[in-house]
């Protein structure tokens, strides 16, 4: 065996491996998310490869000219500490360029990430626990499908660095059976509205966006009550307040956190408004 890394793109239908490793570290992935993964960036996923053998994989996603984000950073342990980790790092952040960049890091990876420029702005909060919500009857919660999407798409705009309409087509798709996504519209307006998905283990909600406390709440209910009685997750921006209310509110207990790092101009975004994030792999 050569000590040669080389790279190259992941494929369409090669999106798997990089959400089976990890699952093998315990990461959770739901079970669809490949192909909304792969729409948002179909050239942001990379593996390492030495004689053939795939040995490790990294996300570098662009949204747009402008952003990027971080994820799916995984090495074959058998074969850590043998810096093809940063081999892989630096691959990928030249694929990004001088984007201001994002990515989601657990507490003993920050010092690591701030010597490659990155700052650490906030913590989320992984919370869990065990539904006991009853969906709403309120006529103001729509299920999210084609005909909404436009307005959905606009909605998100305010909570996200950069468009990103080919992820949500597939986030949002009304007919995967294993999501569902509600928006929440009063006088024609969309105010807020979440997507529920199946994990590995449980389900998480993400994102969770709504304009005040009483539309996230009147939302979590609604998705939640999809699957009550079964395990819900929430990673909610530890500045909202408001959103560690509610995930205490419905017995959600923490489970870990990430720190939100950028490298470059932090982004300006209404976190008061933000009751749970999309996903820690893609922001």
């Amino acid at each position: 065996m050569s000590n040669t890394l080389t790279f190259r793109h992941l494929r369409e239908d090669e999106i798997h491996i990089p959400l089976n490793m990890a699952m093998e570290e315990g990461w959770n992935p739901g079970l669809e998310d490949g192909p909304a993964f792969h729409a948002a960036d179909p050239r942001g996923f990379f593996a390492g490869e030495i004689d053939g053998k795939l040995i490790n994989v990294i996300s570098a996603v662009r949204y747009g000219e402008s952003f990027g984000f971080i994820g799916l950073y995984i090495c074959k342990r058998e074969l850590r500490t043998k810096g093809y980790g940063h081999q892989i790092w630096d691959h990928a952040m030249k694929y990004l360029g001088s984007r201001l960049s994002g990515l989601d890091a657990v507490n003993e990876q920050t010092a690591s990430y701030a010597e490659h420029g990155f700052n650490s702005i906030y913590r989320n909060i992984r919370n869990t626990g065990v539904s006991m919500c009853d969906t709403p009857m309120d006529p103001r919660i729509s299920p999210l499908g084609q005909g909404i999407f436009a307005s959905i798409e606009d909605y998100d705009r305010r909570f996200f660095p950069a468009p990103r309409t080919e992820f949500l087509k597939l986030w949002t798709a009304p007919m995967l059976e294993t999501r569902r996504g509600f928006a929440f519209v009063e006088d024609g307006t969309v105010k807020g509205y979440g997507v529920i998905r199946k994990c590995h283990e449980g389900f998480k909600i993400g994102p969770l966006f709504a304009d005040t406390p009483e539309i996230a709440d009147t939302l979590f209910r609604a998705l939640a009550g999809q699957v009550k009685g079964q395990t819900v997750i929430l990673d909610t921006p530890e500045p909202n307040a408001a959103a560690l209310m509610l995930a205490e509110k419905y017995e959600l207990s923490p489970e870990f956190e990430t720190h939100r790092m950028y490298r470059g101009a932090v982004p300006d975004l209404p976190l008061d408004q933000m009751y749970g994030i999309t996903t820690f792999e893609l922001g």
